[in-house]
């Protein structure tokens, strides 16, 4: 597989070329996700400019994805530091970590599968899992059925307490 470049845009932003689509990622492990997802959420200084994702895809124009946002650009250079950015593993980890957060805010069938605390938000075992090896798709997100069909039939009893 060709190796993944990294270069500087025309506005300081820091861009990963990946030689090919998003769909194109392997599989990672759960404890990637929690690993990377604990190296964002921890507390601390800002990470630099906006990072972007392009994307080879045969037969069809490059997909771009760029994080303007400055929280999801920390995040990603927070998840860049813990997994290796120059590998299809780092990227992989990076963009499904992405893939969840956005199904966290807009999914509300995986409510189940999330424990709000003092602490903030455990998210269950099952959900990490089907997270790490759910396919990407060809725009770099899940596709809500493939996620689901790997999550057990029914969610987590709300009352029973579940590990990290």
């Amino acid at each position: 597989m060709a190796p993944i470049r990294t270069r500087t845009g025309p506005a300081g932003e820091i861009l990963h070329l990946i030689p090919h689509p998003p769909a194109g990622l392997p599989p990672v492990t759960k404890r990637d996700l929690e690993q990377a997802w604990e190296a964002a959420s921890a507390r601390g200084e800002s990470f630099g400019p906006a990072r972007g994702f392009c994307f080879t895809r045969p037969g069809a124009e490059p997909l771009n994805l760029m994080l303007n946002d400055p929280d999801a650009a920390n995040w990603a250079a927070a998840i860049g530091r813990a997994k290796n950015f120059e590998t299809a593993h780092g990227i992989s980890v990076c963009l499904r970590l992405m893939a969840l957060v956005e199904f966290l805010g807009s999914a509300g069938w995986v409510r189940p599968w999330l424990t709000f605390n003092r602490d903030g938000l455990t998210i269950h075992p099952a959900l990490w899992q089907a997270a790490a090896l759910a396919p990407l798709t060809e725009t770099g997100g899940f596709a809500e059925t493939a996620l689901r069909a790997l999550l057990p039939p029914s969610a987590p009893d709300p009352e029973s307490p579940h590990a990290p």
